[in-house]
């Protein structure tokens, strides 16, 4: 499957104040995120931000925050899986059903734990589920590793930032490339 940006909808999972320090390259993750709402926002896909328990773990990081703008939705969550949340899921749900958007890109922390969980539940429920490997982390690179290797068994979609952007932009000479395109330089 290539990704569509008409199709697409954007999930930013717990990219929070307490959690970032502790994973591996937290600047390069922060920096790929920024890419993927800047290339979001230019292309008018939808973005969905989620925060585990953030009286515990902290808001989502200002960089992200800003980036994702006014018109990203937020959700706090207590469940691992944003599938499992019934305010995120009815999100993800309305923006696949009602307006056609089943292609579902992941981005976010921890890589094993709420991403693997939100991925593998809204592949089950029938989207086209895309985790970005540049813009994910945990703690350990082991665990990123593992992660990813068991989202591909269960039929995920392992993508990066830069195959995202130009699935998306789908043709050069616009000024939508022109912008865009920028983020990768």
């Amino acid at each position: 499957m290539l990704l569509d940006r008409h199709q697409s909808q954007l999930l930013i999972v717990d990219i929070q104040e307490r959690l970032v320090p502790a994973m591996t390259a937290p600047e390069d993750l922060i920096a790929q995120v920024q890419k993927l709402c800047a290339g979001a926002r230019e292309l008018a896909v939808p973005i969905t931000v989620s925060e585990q328990y953030p009286k515990g773990i902290g808001a989502t990081v200002g960089a992200v925050r800003e980036a994702a703008g006014n018109g990203a939705r937020m959700f706090d969550k207590l469940h691992f899986s944003c599938a499992r949340d019934e305010k995120i899921a009815m999100r993800i749900n309305e923006l696949g059903h009602v307006h056609q958007r089943q292609q579902l890109v992941i981005c976010g922390i921890e890589s094993h734990v709420c991403v693997l969980q939100s991925a593998v539940d809204f592949q089950a429920a029938g989207y086209q589920v895309a985790v970005v490997a540049d813009a994910v982390s945990s703690r350990s690179d082991h665990s990123k590793t593992i992660a990813l290797d068991r989202l591909r068994q269960n039929g995920v979609n392992i993508v990066t930032t830069e195959m995202v952007l130009f699935e998306w932009l789908e043709v050069a000479g616009t000024e939508q490339f022109r912008t865009v395109s920028k983020l990768i330089k």
